[in-house]
């Protein structure tokens, strides 16, 4: 059993910064690519950030010089970097990633999803 937690959500003013944190835990092998995605309200989910198991980094054009996603793999744990916050950056974000179990399944795994809003 993998389970992906997310945290660091919440309310925050434009032209602010939030950092994202989700940590995977279980029977854990390794680790490949891992990545956030958001949705906003009426709009179908996207692709924010990914980072590989080398530290490969991409990016979404609508957060590109705004957002930085890196990962610490001795903890399992994937972060994004917020800044500059925008009203359109509001949604529910999701970490993703592909997981190999003890065992040798490879899996792609969800988090719960964290809200993120930026308003005045």
């Amino acid at each position: 059993q993998v389970q992906l937690v997310e945290s660091g959500g919440g309310l925050v003013q434009p032209g602010g910064s939030l950092r994202l944190s989700c940590a995977a835990s279980g029977s854990i092998f390794s680790i490949q690519t891992m990545a956030w995605y958001r949705r906003a309200p009426g709009r179908q989910r996207e692709l924010v950030a990914g980072i590989s198991s080398g530290g490969s980094t991409s990016y979404a054009d609508s957060v590109k010089g705004r957002f930085a996603i890196s990962r610490d793999n001795a903890k399992n744990t994937v972060y994004l970097q917020m800044n500059s916050l925008k009203p359109e950056d509001t949604a529910v974000y999701y970490c993703n990633a592909d997981i190999r179990i003890v065992g040798g399944r490879l899996s792609n795994y969800w988090g719960q999803g964290t809200q993120v809003t930026i308003s005045s």
